[in-house]
């Protein structure tokens, strides 16, 4: 982890503290209770109010972060240790940050079973000198919270400022999320709608296990399509644990990515606001984004047409200038379905994978499906898309550049296997290795099949005889009697009998070739 600028904490870090009043000059507050006594941040903790009270127990009036001022009125000669424990315990128990003891009022000195009260219990006490009233330090408390305030305030202006005029740069997007980073001194990155870190500030400056924790809830959340923020304890495995919050970018059904804000100074409201500027701006840079990947949609969307209408001049120099060279032969064509919940965010997949190729890589949408054009090389992406989308996935044989249409119907006859099977990706040689009857008996003919084959299927149902497996083994060797009777182990003439009452059944003469391929055509409809 690289170490970050703390422009934030320095800027506007004026909140008083214990610490704050007893360096305050005008005052001359004495410390009683000394620091290796306290506990660690006792003089850091934040001041927020001065009260002052003489009752037993103030509590009732009193709030978490105010200092007490008293006279010890209620500290009379006979107050003794366990007084004194019991009146300091109550007021560790409301939070307060500090007890001042005002001396030469009531009493000379500050109470000696008090101090050790304080002492063993960790609160901060303090001795105010006869000439500082306690309106002095009221007043002093008051003025530092305006300051505080109003430091906060022009933080938060000035670092609205400089977000802003970051946003006009040629990489707004970028300035932003770096100037947000330098002002609260914490990691910023920006998980796009593909679940990859798209940009970071500072470079490098958040390391694994912790990035890949982070880039895996927001693919959690980019996957769950709704938005909302969360906050990640990172690296506990590590021991030392960082705390991440990350909030999703666009609308619900339609996410842009995930801004992710690393370990860092707790925000007040003034640094809340300017985080939620920036979420606010890079939604807004995100979604111009997305109208213009709409624009190059539609492009890509008609030079595609165009390609695979076997017009390739005008699609190739309208992609080299926009994306880059189309590829080159011998190339795929993979064809998928358009997932509606997530269309956007294949879309922004490709697009990063057309700019890691350097353009050689072309995809377009055809109504309600993708086609890509992939060099052979580059096939291993199908497999991507059907594992990142759970989507089927048809993908060609590898063709020349005249040969795309002919691919781009292989492919989409891979795709309808695909969505028959249930398998991710299937290619065309799988089903071409089958036979073209073993393609045909797959479309729309498994109804027409079963029809055909119910006079065996009912009789054998009836009779406990085998006719249908009979037909298959004599049809798979050739209609030969001999070598069907073998892989049957029976006799020869038993298979001529069963085909031939396989003949009466079905009401056909199956000594021809047409009438044998029609029935190992329904054969293969039924598998």
């Amino acid at each position: 982890m690289q170490f970050f600028d703390t422009t934030y904490s320095r800027e506007i870090a004026v909140q008083p503290t214990v610490q704050t009043l007893l360096d305050r000059p005008e005052l001359g507050l004495g410390l009683l209770t000394q620091a290796p006594e306290l506990p660690d941040g006792a003089l850091a903790a934040p001041v927020v109010w001065a009260h002052s009270s003489d009752l037993a127990d103030p509590t009732p009036f009193l709030d978490a972060g105010h200092v007490l001022l008293t006279t010890g009125t209620q500290f009379g000669d006979d107050a003794d240790a366990a007084f004194a424990a019991a009146y300091v315990q109550r007021l560790r128990a409301t939070g307060v940050a500090a007890l001042g003891f005002g001396t030469e009022v009531i009493r000379e000195g500050t109470p000696e079973s008090l101090v050790d009260a304080c002492a063993a219990q960790g609160l901060p006490l303090f001795e105010v000198p006869y000439r500082v009233p306690f309106i002095a330090i009221a007043r002093t408390v008051a003025d530092l919270i305006a300051e505080d305030a109003n430091a906060r305030q022009a933080w938060a202006l000035s670092a609205q400022r400089a977000i802003s005029l970051a946003a006009l740069r040629p990489d707004g997007l970028s300035a932003t999320l770096a100037e947000l980073s330098h002002r609260i001194g914490a990691w910023v990155g920006l998980i796009d709608a593909t679940g990859s870190l798209d940009r970071e500030a500072p470079s490098g400056g958040l390391d694994q296990p912790l990035l890949g924790e982070v880039v895996g809830e927001a693919r959690s959340m980019l996957r769950r399509g709704q938005r909302a923020g969360r906050t990640l304890l990172a690296g506990e495995s590590t021991g030392a644990p960082q705390r991440m919050t990350l909030q999703t970018l666009g609308t619900g059904g339609a996410l842009r990515g995930v801004i992710a804000i690393g370990d860092s100074p707790e925000l007040d409201q003034a640094g809340r606001e300017v985080v939620t500027s920036v979420i606010a701006l890079a939604g807004l840079a995100l979604e111009q984004n997305r109208n213009l990947d709409r624009a190059r949609g539609h492009l890509r969307s008609g030079l595609l047409r165009g390609i695979l209408a076997g017009e390739l001049s005008l699609a190739e120099r309208v992609a080299t200038e926009m994306w880059g060279p189309l590829p080159a032969a011998p190339v795929r064509i993979a064809v998928t379905d358009v997932p509606i919940a997530s269309a956007d965010r294949l879309t922004e997949l490709l697009e990063l994978r057309v700019d890691e190729r350097g353009g050689r890589l072309f995809f377009g949408r055809d109504d309600e499906q993708f086609v890509l054009i992939v060099e052979e090389s580059d096939a291993g992406l199908a497999d991507e898309l059907a594992t990142e989308f759970e989507l089927p996935v048809g993908i060609s044989d590898p063709v020349a550049t005249g040969g795309i249409a002919l691919a781009h119907e292989q492919a989409l006859r891979a795709l309808e296997r695909a969505r028959e099977s249930g398998s991710g990706v299937v290619p065309f040689d799988e089903i071409s290795r089958q036979g073209v009857l073993a393609f045909l008996a797959r479309t729309d003919a498994r109804a027409v099949a079963l029809a055909t084959l119910a006079p065996l299927t009912e009789h054998d149902a009836a009779a406990g005889t085998a006719l249908l497996a009979t037909t298959r083994t004599w049809l798979e060797h050739g209609g030969q009697f001999d070598r069907a009777a073998r892989a049957l182990g029976v006799h020869r003439h038993t298979v001529r009998s069963r085909i031939a009452l396989a003949e009466r059944l079905l009401g056909r003469d199956l000594s021809g070739f047409h009438a044998r391929a029609d029935l190992w055509a329904a054969l293969l409809a039924v598998d």
